[in-house]
């Protein structure tokens, strides 16, 4: 069972292996290192896209803006009859919801 191969071959060739393997390993490992970033950075920059508010939200954020803007709901709400309500309850899980609704509209809309 002698080896075709003197002994000094084979260990030629394992360094030449190994050598190649250990660079390839590198290579990998310092490779993915930077792929890792760039994809995280890719994602980093896709959620700054979507946290960008829309411009007419963004008015309303707008702490400068924001007086106006409850001026004009003040103006809307000055118009409201808040006094006027009646308190119409919800209809129970075991009523039907619409014959119920329209029981309790029937005499608001008797009174107008």
């Amino acid at each position: 069972s002698k080896s075709l191969m003197p002994k000094t071959m084979k260990n030629k060739y394992m360094l030449i292996f190994l050598l190649i393997f250990n660079v390839c390993l590198k290579l990998l490992v310092v490779g993915g290192s930077f792929g890792l970033r760039e994809f995280t950075q890719i994602r980093y920059d896709a959620q700054k896209m979507k946290k960008k508010l829309d411009p007419a939200l963004e008015a309303r954020v707008n702490t400068k803006k924001q007086s106006a803007i409850l001026q004009d709901e003040y103006e809307k709400l000055k118009d409201l009859d808040l006094d006027g309500w009646k308190n119409i309850r919800g209809p129970r899980p075991w009523e039907d919801s619409k014959e119920y609704q329209e029981e309790q509209r029937a005499p608001l809309n008797k009174g107008t």
